[in-house]
């Protein structure tokens, strides 16, 4: 939970998209070893551009491995200013840079300003960076609006079963966030916003099914482990890996401190005590 804001939504805010060429000092939080993480990577995988999406952010995320964990990275203001920050990942920043790095290598670049425009693209409501409530806070509707970009697919959900549960989780505790704490007047625009996201719901594979989901699962997948948690979508996220006939996480953990391959299946994450009532799929992939 100590981590929970990296999912909630806020709501629509309409602005003028940034892109990094547009970037000054005073709009991005970087530092040198970032830069140079983020750019040597992009140089290493380059010459695997060709490996299909999938296989190229489980790569990317295996090369992250005792990666530091690091809670909230990214909440920096009401301002939102672009973080870039490799050396240390929680779970959502986790996929999210694989991702953008996966891509910023299938489009065959290899500089440091095509990665940052990937990852503002991903991260923010239609790819618009404009202050706080612009970025997507629940990772429900990170599936939902990346799939809307082109950037993963939401398809193989309809194959589960539809959440008719209340996402309210901001607007109900929004002591818990410091730009709400500072900004109380923004919490009823956030409720109305709850209210639509709860009304349009969304799909997943409950845990009491676990073979239909095994029969949807790839390699690559990035995963949402929903939550059984009242007004909250998603517990947890990372990339699956497939090892034989089964399933593994690759993440970053608030327990384990440390981006780490899971020592069981994933089915260890659904067990029935588990606040985890079961599975979402956001499918990485590419069209150039």
């Amino acid at each position: 939970m100590k981590n929970l804001n990296s999912f909630i939504t806020l709501f629509l805010f309409i602005g003028l998209n940034i892109s990094y060429a547009q970037l000054n000092k005073n709009e991005l939080i970087i530092t040198p070893e970032d830069k140079q993480i983020a750019e040597e990577k992009l140089k290493l995988f380059s010459a695997e551009s060709d490996l299909p999406i999938s296989e190229l952010i489980t790569k990317i995320g295996l090369s992250f491995l005792e990666t530091p964990y690091i809670v909230a990275s990214l909440e920096n203001g009401l301002g939102e200013k672009m973080v870039i920050d490799l050396r240390e990942l929680d779970c959502t920043t986790f996929v999210e840079n694989c991702l953008a790095l996966a891509r910023t290598v299938k489009l065959g670049k290899t500089d440091f300003e095509s990665f940052v425009a990937e990852l503002e693209k991903i991260r923010y409501r239609d790819g618009i960076r404009n202050k706080y409530p612009s970025r997507l806070h629940y990772f429900s509707e990170w599936i939902s609006n990346n799939h809307q970009k082109g950037l993963i697919s939401e398809m193989p959900n309809m194959n589960g079963i539809k959440s008719d549960k209340t996402i309210n989780y901001m607007s109900t505790h929004p002591e818990q966030y410091p730009v709400l704490k500072e900004h109380p007047e923004l919490v009823p625009s956030i409720a109305i916003q709850e209210k639509a996201l709860t009304a349009k719901g969304f799909q997943y594979f409950p845990k009491e099914n676990i073979p239909n989901l095994y029969k949807h699962l790839q390699h690559g997948d990035i995963i949402a482990l929903t939550s059984s948690i009242e007004g909250v979508d998603i517990n947890h996220v990372g990339i699956i890996l497939k090892k034989g006939k089964e399933f593994y996480l690759l993440h970053a953990p608030l327990s384990g401190k440390k981006v780490l391959v899971s020592d069981g299946p994933i089915t260890d994450f659904l067990k029935p005590a588990s606040k985890n009532n079961g599975i979402m799929i956001a499918r990485p992939v590419f069209r150039n």
